[in-house]
């Protein structure tokens, strides 16, 4: 547990310098599509690959809820994978991942940018807040500079 709090702490210092430029790009821009366009379900996938670091990402999307499977294998990091469960709000997928790492289960709140075929992970300022770590303040969320998932097959 010791391990997660710096790279949490760092995540969400990087989400929130990410994000609140180019979140207020992302609402000033119509032509964004939306993560899901329609009712029905609707599978995604997307891989973050960057030198020795990964993280997968398999979501559902139905009803403007979304659930699926994420996974981060860091460099030098604990590896961790679990479950996200939330809800899409235009072109933003705000999502609980409740994770095993080391054999602790934890949860962290997910914020994630549409652009195109990627998903932008968000970072910014946390809490905790009922055991769950949760960011300070929505709007202040950071994109650039962060994990940028690609959308692949799945397999």
């Amino acid at each position: 547990m010791k391990n997660i709090l710096p790279l949490l702490a760092i995540a969400g210092l990087s989400f929130m310098t990410a994000c609140q430029s180019e979140h207020k790009t992302a609402a000033k821009n119509d032509t964004i599509p939306s993560i899901s366009d329609s009712t029905a379900t609707n599978t995604q996938c997307f891989l973050y690959a960057k030198n020795r670091d990964t993280a997968t990402l398999k979501i559902s999307i139905a009803d403007n809820k979304v659930n699926g499977d994420l996974a981060y294998n860091l460099f030098e990091k604990d590896k961790n994978k679990g479950k996200i469960v939330g809800i899409v709000k235009g072109d933003t997928l705000i999502s609980d991942y409740t994770f095993q790492s080391e054999g602790t289960t934890s949860v962290r709140q997910v914020v994630l940018l549409k652009k195109g075929d990627q998903l932008i992970e968000g970072f910014g300022d946390i809490e905790e807040v009922d055991g769950k770590t949760r960011f300070k303040n929505m709007s202040k969320l950071k994109f650039e500079n962060s994990i940028v998932f690609a959308k692949t097959d799945c397999k």
